[in-house]
This record gives C-alpha cells, structure tokens and sequence, in this order.
C-alpha cells in the first residue's frame, strides 16, 4: 500500500463509488495530475448504491444535459467492453392514455435532443419481449441504446480506478472515511481523514448516499435524500441457461405502474436465473437522511440495502403480475429482495460543480449509474475549462438559494420528488406543492384575496392570473381559445390571455417581486461591474441610467442576461431573474475574488419588491398617483432612465423600461413600502395582470430571450441576436472570444421566431404546445442540426393571443435561416408546419418598438 500523502492537488472523496471512480478517470483524460481518492469502506464500493445498482440505462429523458450525460455514459460503457446493448421497452396499459401520450412525448424529446427512442406497435413489443401480455397494453416505446452495464457498474468503477492507479496519476485509500474539511477564507484547504490529514487545492465530493454528510462539514447543505427503491427477485428462471449472457431479453418499463422488469440471464452469469421486478413507491415514499444510514457492520446487507417487507409492494406486484404472468409463477426470493437507498433531489436536476461557499470544493452528488460517467467529464471539463458542453445551470449546485438547502425545506421537496420518479408524467409547467409560501410580496393579501392562481419560482409566490378578472373573457373570449387538450390547458389559466389583452388596450399592473436583486458596492464597484458586464456600465454611464447588459463565459458562451442600475459612482443593482439569481450572485462573488476586487456583491431580494405598471394608459394613470405629474412626463423621463419618484411623500425608483411591449416602468420598492404603492395604483382602476403575460405570451410576442431557455451557453451573442453594434472599449470577461466571433462571415446558428400556421392535430383538436418540440426538415422529416452539431428545437413556444397564433424561438442552422421559409416541430407524434417569421429578434407585435417609448 501506498504511504498516505500529506498533499495533494485533488482529493476525491467517495473514490469507490461509479461517479468517483468517472471523475478520476475523465480529470487524468484532461491532464490533472497528483490525485488522491479515498472511501469510508472499499474500493468499488460495498456500501454505496453503486454496490447494489440495477445498472441499467434508458435514455428517454426530456432535457438536453440528462440526454448527454446518458448518451455518453453508454458509449462509454461499451468502449470498455461492459455494455449489453439489448434496447428497452416502455408500455402504455390500455386505459392509461396518459402513459400513452407520455411515451409520444418522450419520442418528440429525443428528437429535439439526439437519442434514437421510437414507438412500437404491441405486436413488436410482444415479439421482442415474450413474457408480455400483449392485450394489457395499447402500446409501447422502444428504445434501441437502452441496456445493462455488465456485469456490474460496481466491476467497471473498479476498472477505472484500476487504470487510473497504473497511470501513477492517483493513489488510493480504502476504509479511509472523511471525518472534516479544512477551510480558511471561502477555500478548501485540505481533508481530515481517519489515517491523518491531506492538504488539497481542490476536493471533490462523489460520496452519494453520504454527500450531505460531507457538505455539512463545510457548513453546508445539498438539495438531495436518499429513498428506499424496492428490488424484488424471482427465481428460478431459466430462459438463457447455457448461453453465458447477462442479460437475455431487452428491458421493461411499466412505468403507469411506476415499475420495471428485467431477467438476469444465465443461471450460471454474476446474478443469473431470476426475474427482478423493481418499483418506485407513489404513495408513501420511505426517505432517510444519510445521518440515519446503518454503518457496514449493522446491515444485514449493506448500509445501502435496507429490509424490505412484501407487503409494501404487494398491490402493484399484483398489477405487475397481469402484465407479466410469469411473476406469479415463481419463486419469490425474500431473502435476496431488498430496498435500495437512491437519492432524489428538490428540483428534479443533481447537485454539480464548485460549492457557493467554498471555493475549490467541487460536488458531484445524487448521480445514477446511467448518468455517472457522462457527470465524470461534465465535472472534469468543468474544473478544467470553466464550463461544459451544453449549459449547466439545470445541475449547478449554485443555483440553489440558502432556504432551498435548509433541512425542512429539502425533506418536503425531496419527499414530493419522490412520488415522481416514474410517475405521473411531469408536466413542463408542474408545481411543487410542498414547501410553498416561502416569499410574499407586500401585496400578497390583496392578490390572493383577487383569487390569484399561484405558482412558485425560487420561493416566490406569483400569480399567473386572477380570478377576478374572469370577467375579461366576455369581452376577449373570442380571442382567447379554450384548450380542449388537457396537457396544453394543465397549470394554464385561460384568464392571463385575456389579462394581456386588456393591458394591451388600457393598462395593466404586474407583481415582479420575485427579481432576484443583487447590490454592487465598494471603491471596486464599477471596475467590477464594468469588466463582467458586456455592455458599458461604468465611465461616463450617468447615475439613474439603467442598461440591459449580459455576461459571457471565456469563450463568448452567454451565462446572464439581466438589467444593470447605475445607483452611484460606487453603486450598481443588478436586477435578474429570480430562478438564475443565486448563480448570478455566486459568480459575481467569484469575479471579484479572482480579480482583487475590493467590492461587496449582496443579495438584497428579500428587502426591495417591483410593480410594473404598463399599458397606453400607463402615464396616464401614474400622473394621478405620483407627488409631481410632471416628473414622469414624457419630456422629463427619458427611456431607460431611473429616478426616485415620490408617492405620497415616499421615494420609489422608477425604471422606465418595458419587457412587455408596451409605456410604462417597472417601479421598485422598499418592501415595507409595497402595500401602500399597490393599493394607490389599484384605486386608480388598474387591472392586475399575472406573470403569464410577462413571462410568456407578451415576450414571445415581442422575440424576447429568456435565461436558461433561449440564451444558452453553447451559443454566443451574436447567434442569440443580442449583440450591440460596437464593442465597449474596456476590458471584459469573454472580450476576445466575441471579437473572434464577430469576424465570421457568419454565426453558425441564429434564434429565430417562428409561428405555427396551422394547430390542428391528427384527432381534429387544436394544440397550443409546451415545452422542447425538434424542428424538423420537411423533405427529410429529421431535426436540423448546425455545423457545431447543435440540434433545433423549440427553447420557447406559446400562444400570443395579440397575434392569434403559436409562436416559437428556436435555433436554426444558417442555412435555414431564412425569412418565410417553412418548417416543421414535432408534438405528441403529429408534424406541424411552422413560418421562420424573423431571423435573429423580430417583434411580431409593435415591430418598430414605438409602444415602449410613447
């Protein structure tokens, strides 16, 4: 054995496990050297839910990073010769329409994203899986890259650790538990183990189960909890005796009765001659904190691998057993079944990349197998380069806000997830309903009391519509189109429609407390400021000018988009997005320490609100309301100016800025002064509008961007059709790469608006869709792919009810790029055609922008 190191450049803490043993592997691929891995138990792990993993992948999810990680980790399985390529299979039981349409929506997701998921008839499913009752089921997917990892992820994390020893790029410990972090100054230092202390620059965390037991030492917490998965087996089952397989038919998804089924080969393989039937439980979840783990030698199993009693699974065992008969013809093997500790985390999406604390200490937590080494090179490119291939911001761990990493707040959300895990379908637009009411406006009362149907978006409680305005559909309701498909209609509210309408003709106030505020200050300020933001901020920017700027990433990848105040010489609020606000704020923090900056980055949310006030007869009503008409009047308040206006003898600052086409200012407060600024507004007869017409139908009427669903970091600011003209003279983070993508002849891709020509699907019902739809060649009927292999898709789609149609953002090849050029999106299985109305921004509604500035 090695002599336990007293430095090293990487320590790796849970080395034992398939996500440790992938990062290894992946930081040695990109040049990292001088790494020590350590395990509280051995090496591939027996404790972790690697040791106990189904091991096998389907890739059939609905983002673009699960997709990749997924993707690659199944290549890269079968690279190494540890790969059963035998392709899955996912049913829809007759009665069950909307597993149906799901398994509909999961073809459209990959081919918006790039896998190779298509449907089947039951005939075809039947014939590749024998064992199926093939009039329990109305039809089926078929994943052809589904598979098992042979024999066991437990045997390649053990290969790559392995490989990675023999490189003398890492040195290993088993029965090496962590038992502290050392940090001084916002920076990891170097891990306390049981064998002696271990000065580091960098730790990654890969403890799984235990990842939050690790995070606590640090002062920390991770939106993740483990949950019992019950693992059955049945035996004898002797199909492939003789054959020396694994794995002999494909695998199965029954995911209506939120299971599956796989056999596991030769009797003579690692764990052959049985049937394991696996389940997720919808009803009542059994979640443990990892402080609650059993340690190795208390487990009848393993610490991962609790007991499982039969009468915990017994009513959907029994729906399983109509679907495949063969369960009740043999052997339960009570002995040998289990439940196995998984995590599940707050947000749908893993805990990934550096700490918001603690610089140098990176996560990679709440991974499964399918995903582990795709996550391994995220991690590894990640600490190498600074970024990923495709956007991070689902899977960052930064983008979670401290009370979203408070205990109680974790278990609620953790315990909601888990009812998820196969089913229902989750909706594009689905709420969280536990750990709701966190953030209140001022004015929460007076909306709930409107009938404000609320959703949640970091912890801020929004009205999409309001009831009270039920009354606007007599008067629009021709306008307005009744959703007759209920996945369409579902966490609409067909009331905002109308809402933006009447904003459109009169005015309209909107509740935007939810913008995430971040005040700059210090004698750095501005040199801060000025050197991430693309636009100038500082210099000769007057005090009470606001400017809608970005940050880039150091290739010219856009990672913000938000609006900056010049408050003071030494003064600057940022106002942002509440969902990409903790981001936002970490890596303003990071800036300034990697520069020397002296200037403080705080997050004041909590402490100022915002009521946008718009609409042709916005000034109009604001004259009656302000201590002085004349301060707003068109000739004293410029466009995009900021200025403290006083309402009964109180300052409120006044943005004249308009994200929703139409006069008027975003009007932001002290939080203690709110009620009074919404009750004087309201008095004066002004509709409150939800956050729907904001966020969706009026942006996309306007080709307006959005944060983390049209502006990615895989595509540059000219491509998003958010460059300025010129390039500020100053010095900025991600400079040299725009000026280098300025030179192209060309952008290999630009965000284009579409709208769909026509809405009826194949059953005669017209769509209004959601969510990420492939857009496809019409002469191929495959989705476009550009020059750097980025794929088309929808990134926004809605119904503007301005312009009666369904419009859409999406990124074209240039080669496509061309006004009035028909194509297609795919939804639910039916081809629709869509118009290319504007390449790069292109208003549909008041093209000239006239309305903002009257």
């Amino acid at each position: 054995m090695s002599k336990f190191p007293s430095k090293a450049k990487v320590v790796i803490i849970g080395q034992g496990g398939i996500v440790g043993a992938s990062v290894v592997h992946h930081l040695i691929e990109r040049g990292w050297d001088d790494i020590v891995g350590i395990d509280k138990s051995a090496i591939p792990t027996d404790i972790g839910s690697t040791a106990h993993a189904s091991d096998f992948c389907f890739n059939t999810a609905h983002d673009q990073m699960t997709i990749f990680t997924t993707k690659y980790s199944i290549d890269f399985f079968e690279k190494m010769g540890r790969y059963e390529r035998i392709g899955g299979i996912e049913v829809a039981r007759k009665g069950d329409d909307e597993r149906m349409d799901e398994l509909k929506r999961r073809v459209t997701s990959g081919k918006a994203f790039g896998n190779r998921v298509r449907m089947m008839s039951t005939a075809e499913a039947k014939e590749k899986f024998p064992l199926l009752e093939e009039d329990v089921i109305q039809g089926a997917l078929w994943d052809p890259d589904a598979g098992l990892v042979v024999p066991r992820s437990q045997t390649v994390a053990g290969e790559l650790v392995e490989a990675a020893e023999k490189t003398g790029k890492l040195k290993t410990f088993a029965n090496t538990a962590c038992t502290g972090l050392k940090i001084e100054d916002g920076r990891i230092k170097g891990v306390e183990t049981e064998r002696g202390y271990i000065e580091a620059e960098y730790v990654v965390v890969c403890a799984g189960l235990w990842g939050r037991l690790i995070a606590e030492m640090a002062g920390e917490d991770l939106p993740v909890m483990p949950v019992d998965h019950p693992l059955t087996f049945f035996k004898p089952f002797n199909e492939f005796e003789g054959t020396g397989k694994e794995i002999g038919y494909p695998l199965l998804r029954d995911q209506g009765n939120s299971a599956y089924l796989r056999d596991t080969g030769d009797p003579k393989s690692s764990e052959g001659g049985q049937l394991e039937w696996g389940y997720y439980e919808e009803k009542e979840p059994r979640m443990c904190h990892p402080r609650d783990i059993l340690e190795k030698e208390e487990a009848r199993l393993s610490p991962s691998q609790r007991d499982l009693e039969l009468e915990e699974v017994i009513e959907p065992l029994e729906r399983a057993m109509e679907l495949t008969p063969v369960l009740a013809e043999l052997g339960y093997d009570e002995k040998y079944s289990f439940n196995g500790l998984l995590q599940v985390t707050a947000d749908g999406g893993p805990s990934i990349g550096e700490s918001s604390n603690v610089r140098g200490l990176w996560y990679g937590v709440s991974v499964w197998v399918k995903d582990g080494p795709g996550t391994g090179k995220v991690i590894a490119d990640w600490m190498t380069d600074g970024r990923t291939e495709f956007d991070h911001s689902s899977i960052d761990v930064a983008r979670a806000y401290p009370f979203q990493c408070e205990e109680k707040y974790i278990h609620d959300r953790c315990y909601e997830s888990a009812f998820k895990i196969y089913n229902p379908p989750v909706h594009n637009r689905e709420p969280y309903t536990a750990a709701r009411g966190k953030f209140r406006s001022p004015f929460w009362e007076r909306e709930n009391e409107l009938g404000g149907y609320f959703m949640e978006i970091a912890g801020w409680e929004r009205a999409h519509g309001y009831a009270s305005n039920e009354h606007l559909l007599e008067e629009y309701g021709d306008k307005v189109p009744v959703r007759k498909a209920e996945w369409d209609s579902r966490h609409f509210f067909r009331v905002s429609n109308a809402e933006h309408l009447k904003m459109s003709e009169d005015v309209g106030m909107i509740n935007l407390s939810h913008f995430a505020i971040i005040d700059v200050t210090g004698p750095d300020a501005e040199k801060l400021m000025e050197y991430t933001c693309v636009a100038k901020v500082g210099g000769d920017t007057p005090i009470g000018k606001g400017v809608y700027t970005h940050f880039l990433d150091h290739v010219g990848g856009v990672r913000a988009d938000l609006t900056v105040l010049r408050l003071g010489e030494q003064h600057y609020r940022v106002i942002d997005g509440g969902d990409a606000g903790h981001r936002d704020l970490v890596w303003l923090k990071r800036m300034a320490q990697d520069k020397g900056f002296d200037a403080q980055v705080t997050n004041e949310t909590q402490n100022y609100g915002c009521l946008g006030v718009w609409g042709p007869n916005a000034r109009a009503v604001l004259e009656k309301v302000v201590d002085d008409p004349a301060s707003i009047s068109t000739e004293n308040y410029p466009f995009a100016a900021v200025k403290d206006i006083k309402i009964g003898g109180v300052d409120y600052t006044f943005f004249r800025i308009s994200y929703v086409g139409e006069q008027g200012w975003e009007i932001h407060f002290k939080m203690e002064d709110g009620l009074a600024l919404w009750d004087a507004v309201y008095a004066q007869g002004v509709t409150p509008v939800g956050i729907e017409t904001y966020a969706n139908s009026r942006r996309l009427e306007k080709s307006l961007r959005l944060q983390n669903a049209d502006i990615l970091t895989e595509y540059n600011l000219l491509e998003v059709d958010l460059a300025r003209p010129k390039v500020k003279a100053a010095e900025f983070f991600g400079k040299d790469a725009l000026l280098a993508q300025r030179e192209r002849e060309h952008q290999p891709a630009y965000l284009c608006t579409l709208v769909m020509q026509e809405n009826v699907d194949s059953n005669g019902v017209a769509r209004y869709p959601v969510g990420n739809c492939p857009i496809l060649d019409p002469a191929t009927g495959e989705a476009l792919i550009d020059s750097e292999g980025r794929r088309s898709y929808t990134t926004s789609i809605v119904y503007g009810p301005s312009i009666g149609k369904n419009i859409a953002l999406g990124y074209l090849p240039y080669e496509y790029c061309e006004k009035g050029r028909e194509l297609e999106i795919e939804y639910f299985g039916d081809n629709y055609k869509v118009t290319v109305e504007a390449v790069g921004y292109g208003a549909l509604y008041d093209p000239e922008n006239g309305k903002p500035r009257s």
